[in-house]
């Protein structure tokens, strides 16, 4: 099984591919060098599996290499980001 988490800008989210097949999402709103996560969904034929764990590691690593913050306004980042305080540096107020 293979794994993707990348970026679409165009659609704004960054996505999670299974083996080609898109299995869920997490949506942003760009305000300057910020992103602001307002919804993730996982397709239920996914949840259950860790799909939404692994697209927002995914997401978070991605963003912190490019030196990107977030505010984590979607309900599922933000208790991602509670139980991996690893990630707390990435947070921000929203600009």
């Amino acid at each position: 099984m293979s794994t993707l988490v990348e970026d679409n800008p165009a659609k704004h989210r960054f996505e999670i591919l299974i083996d080609d097949a898109l299995a869920g999402f997490t949506a942003y709103l760009a305000r300057g060098e910020v992103l602001v996560f307002t919804h993730t969904e996982v397709d239920r034929s996914f949840q259950g599996k860790g799909v939404g764990s692994t697209l927002m590691r995914g997401t978070l690593d991605q963003l912190r290499e490019r030196g990107t913050k977030v505010v984590p306004q979607c309900p599922f980042m933000a208790a991602f980001i509670d139980k991996h305080p690893e990630y707390a540096d990435l947070v921000a107020d929203l600009p």
